[in-house]
């Protein structure tokens, strides 16, 4: 029986198993993993007015093909939403050659902003700019909650645990959060700007970013129950604080204690 089986297998059996398991995997694949973002219908007008504003603010540093040089990267396959966010927030076009990127006053309008990532986006796919429904906070208090704990696991070892920014090393910084629209949250973490991680849509739920956002807002604005916030920097400033207090005391009642002797 064993010496029929063997000359009934075909020798290329062993390939055409290959060959289907490697489409099973595929197919299954392509079915479980979320589509990545893509960029809004955006007119030939638009692309051809982007890269006239890129070639006039962007090209030295980052080539004329935006293909990247010694002083900039390559903007092929960032998306729209990089744009929108560097940009969006003034980051972009960078001030001076510096660790980190300052934001600063915004130098373009909405629709020079929107065409430029237009264009960025027509030289590869990328993350989008999110859709209108996740560019709001909500007030929902369960889901500002939930975005406190997502927070708190993802991003406060760098933000702080109310967002309000904190020392890197090399002189890199990361930024108080706290009066950030929710747009720009969003897209900083689709894309990952400077030393910050990508947190794509399977990390990090469309859902899921709005409520991180909805609760970095809700930080901002709501009132200190405790009273100051000294930065919101927790046991630290409020232990140099007790501790600055408690030393001007000592030298306090030293100083009574010896005019009091003499």
């Amino acid at each position: 029986m064993k010496a029929l089986a063997a000359r009934r297998r075909h020798p290329l059996g062993g390939v055409v198993v290959m060959l289907l398991a490697l489409l099973v995997v595929g197919g299954a694949y392509s079915v479980l993993t979320p589509a990545p973002a893509s960029a809004a219908a955006a007119t030939d007008d638009d692309i051809q007015a982007g890269k006239e504003l890129f070639l006039a603010n962007c090209a030295n540093c980052h080539g004329l093909q935006a293909q990247g040089t010694d002083a900039g990267p390559t903007l092929i396959g960032v998306g729209s939403a990089s744009v929108d966010f560097q940009v969006g927030t003034g980051r972009m076009p960078l001030s001076a050659n510096q660790p980190q990127a300052h934001d600063k006053p915004v130098q373009f309008s909405d629709e020079q902003i929107a065409q430029m990532g237009a264009f960025v986006a027509s030289l590869g796919p990328g993350p989008a700019v999110p859709p209108a429904e996740f560019q709001e906070f909500t007030d929902d208090p369960e889901r500002i909650s939930k975005g406190n704990e997502l927070f708190r696991t993802n991003c406060a070892m760098c933000h702080n645990v109310v967002g309000a920014g904190g020392a890197l090393t090399r002189g890199k910084w990361a930024p108080n959060l706290q009066d950030v629209s929710a747009k720009h949250i969003y897209e900083a973490m689709l894309t990952g700007p400077q030393s910050m991680p990508v947190f794509n849509d399977a990390n990090i739920t469309p859902e899921e970013k709005q409520d991180i956002a909805s609760y970095l807002h809700f930080a901002g604005t709501e009132p200190s129950p405790g009273g100051l916030t000294l930065g919101g920097l927790g046991p630290v400033s409020e232990g140099l604080f007790a501790w600055a207090a408690g030393i001007l005391a000592l030298v306090g009642c030293a100083v009574w204690l010896g005019a009091k002797a003499s």
